[in-house]
């Protein structure tokens, strides 16, 4: 489909990533970023995590300019709003509330990831010519194409955000808690940096992992034993059940995953007596550790703040790796030195009257978000300069 935007320009979707080839879509970005590469998004989609069945209908963007692409941009139809984790459940039901139809929408980002980074994958040349009503008008034109009553773009970097700020469109922000390595060479480096009182905290929840006799086995991602990826994906499949939901993963995905790229895939294995009781898995690019999925059978002290945080931070040390993106939420990661950061998300929505409800709704979102992260930067857990 092709929208009659600014003259050259416009864009097309794609009901498949596979219509466009693996080569060009990565030509638009360096390559670190797993989520972005064509590898990742397709496995999704190969594998049926991301299909019309699931709601993540496939409608990926290609920009043009005067007939040649330019750029691209993960997108999908959705007809729910589950694996997002920018939360719209309330403009859903108020829609639904006076007789409107609030899905499908579309959707600009990577599913089921909450990690900020490049969106709009634009050449730079083209990037410095677009502006922001241009843009603006490309996009509302693609969501009145497809017949959706809103678009959302989440989780953009900064260099997206300068495009998008201009817009006037629904800005929301949010908070997550990121980890940043400041030179250490070991995890003791980095408590060397805390107050006494977390250092010994954080020693003590470490020390008594260790007493229940639970050991740690590192798995790269290349060479990775099937047998460990199948047992990580039980303790996966547990984390939701145990919620009451269903994964929104296979082990098809898994799999595709560490076969296509497998040098941005870690797992680390909790054992005890010989057995493999808990495991997480992380992707790794450009500079940054992802920590994206943990699971166990049965709960054992301080053992998810040992799997998923303190060997992350090891493992981000080891690899000499700038920060660690931990995932959504989870504000007990802040006394474990993770600071709080902004992340952010833009919203159109075709309809007058909701829009200026919803306008207000964002603006006093994102003072309290603003506030609620100066209040946490209050609280880290760090020893203030001599």
């Amino acid at each position: 489909m092709t929208q009659p935007a600014t003259p050259g320009f416009c864009i097309k979707t794609l009901s498949s990533i596979t219509e466009i080839p693996e080569a060009l879509w990565d030509s638009f970005s360096d390559g670190s970023n797993p989520f972005l590469r064509h590898r990742f998004l397709s496995a999704l989609e190969t594998t049926g995590c991301t299909t019309a069945a699931t709601g993540w209908a496939p409608a990926h963007l290609v920009f043009y300019h005067h007939d040649r692409p330019v750029g691209v941009s993960p997108a999908y139809l959705k007809s729910h709003s589950m694996g997002e984790y920018v939360f719209d459940w309330a403009w859903a039901d108020a829609f639904e509330r006076y007789g409107l139809e609030y899905y499908p929408k579309l959707l600009i980002a990577i599913p089921f990831t909450p990690s900020e980074g490049p969106r709009l994958l634009l050449e730079p040349g083209f990037r410095s010519q677009l502006t922001a009503p241009q843009l603006e008008a490309a996009l509302d034109s693609v969501a009145g194409e497809l017949g959706v009553h809103s678009w959302h773009l989440l989780f953009p970097d900064e260099a997206d955000q300068e495009l998008l700020v201009p817009t006037g469109k629904l800005q929301r922000l949010g908070c997550q808690f990121h980890w940043y390595n400041r030179g250490y060479q070991s995890f003791e480096d980095f408590l060397a940096t805390l107050t006494s009182r977390k250092r010994k905290s954080i020693r003590k929840e470490r020390r008594q992992v260790e007493e229940q006799d639970i050991g740690f086995i590192q798995y790269p991602g290349t060479g990775l034993p099937d047998h460990v990826l199948k047992a990580f994906y039980v303790f996966y499949q547990a984390t939701y059940l145990k919620r009451g939901q269903r994964p929104y993963l296979n082990l098809a995905f898994f799999q595709a995953l560490t076969e296509n790229q497998p040098e941005q895939v870690h797992i680390t294995m909790a054992v005890k007596d010989g057995q493999m009781i808990a495991g997480a898995l992380f992707l790794h690019g450009g500079g940054t550790l992802y920590g994206r999925y943990w699971g166990c059978l049965e709960e054992y002290s301080h053992l998810h703040f040992e799997t998923c945080y303190y060997q992350g931070i090891e493992l981000a040390i080891a690899r000499g790796l700038h920060c660690f993106d931990a995932g959504a939420q989870g504000e007990h990661k802040l006394v474990r030195g993770f600071e709080p950061e902004l992340t952010h998300s833009w919203h159109w929505v075709f309809h007058p009257g909701f829009e200026d409800a919803l306008d207000q709704f964002c603006r006093e979102e994102r003072a309290q978000t603003r506030a609620y992260r100066q209040a946490a930067l209050a609280a880290l857990p760090y020893r203030q300069a001599d």
